[in-house]
């Protein structure tokens, strides 16, 4: 189990260093040709890379300092580092599009001469965002919450460099110069989706919310029908990171029966209908005072 997390931890390692290579440069090679053609379509487009750049490095940064150990201080580690990472990326992705909003705004009033040669920049983002989005699929981006959000900000940007791309023709076409920033309007919706998405479900782990996938009632009633168990009460399910659910729970249990038993049959319950590991399980007798104290969750 452990060497499967090590092998997965280091291919979604190197899938983020890829990636935010890849984006960097280009990102780098956009502005300067939005700012060289004058097009908010590429610039709206980069400041969606320079957000992409810096949840991937923060991602980066993330996963070095999830590999520290476990201190006196700190025992769970620095892996929630990596959500606090998703939700100052997210924080930024809807900053950057209220700006994007705002310059397409000023530029519906007074449209720019924009050169339509932006187009051929456009393109370029689109392979590379294609080359980026395969080698992030790659990755475990079904548990792990940064890679998510970093393969749903490649797709934005796959999108945004389609807009740039149909704006250019039709600028080429067509003199329409206002085609530029009706594609960085759609870039923006883009942006402020996946930063709500983001900035959601980073912020749902560190509220300690319920992981999406599990179904608390579902779990109570599994617990519930371990024979020997009477009924569970203090039930928390919540995510240490994206990929790290935890629970605790007590359980009251029927006299005359084994509680290592129960206690192995609830772990082992939990993991294979739940895959939840981490799990701390009071067991207590019918009649016991713990029992009596008021549930902190009602």
């Amino acid at each position: 189990m452990g060497h499967e997390h090590d092998h997965t931890h280091n291919a979604n390692k190197k899938a983020l260093l890829l990636s935010f290579i890849l984006i960097f440069v280009f990102m780098v090679v956009e502005v300067i040709g939005g700012l060289i053609t004058n097009s908010l379509a590429l610039l709206s487009d980069a400041g969606h890379m320079l957000s992409d750049a810096g949840a991937l490095g923060l991602s980066l940064l993330a996963f070095k300092f999830g590999e520290k150990a476990a201190s006196s201080t700190k025992t769970f580690g620095y892996r929630r580092f990596e959500i606090l990472a998703a939700f100052i990326n997210g924080i930024t992705l809807l900053a950057i599009s209220i700006y994007i909003f705002w310059e397409a705004y000023n530029r519906f009033l007074e449209p720019p001469s924009v050169n339509g040669s932006m187009m051929v920049i456009a393109i370029i983002g689109l392979v590379v965002n294609i080359l980026v989005a395969w080698i992030l699929m790659r990755g475990d981006t079904e548990d792990n919450l940064n890679l998510r959000s970093a393969l749903l900000h490649v797709f934005g940007d796959l999108l945004g460099s389609v807009g740039a791309i149909i704006a250019g023709i039709l600028i080429l076409l067509f003199n329409w110069n206002i085609a530029d920033p009706i594609a960085s309007v759609i870039v923006a919706v883009l942006i402020l989706i996946s930063g709500w998405r983001v900035t959601k479900d980073s912020f749902h782990v560190l509220m300690e919310g319920i992981p999406e996938r599990i179904d608390i009632t579902k779990v109570e009633e599994k617990l519930n029908s371990i024979d020997g168990v009477k009924s569970t009460h203090d039930l928390h399910v919540w995510a240490i990171t994206s990929d790290f659910p935890a629970l605790s729970c007590h359980l009251i249990v029927k006299h005359d029966y084994d509680r290592d038993e129960i206690l192995q049959n609830a772990s082992k319950l939990l993991l294979d209908n739940f895959e939840l590991k981490h799990t701390t399980i009071q067991i207590e007798g019918e009649g016991s005072l713990i029992q009596d104290h008021e549930d902190c969750c009602n």
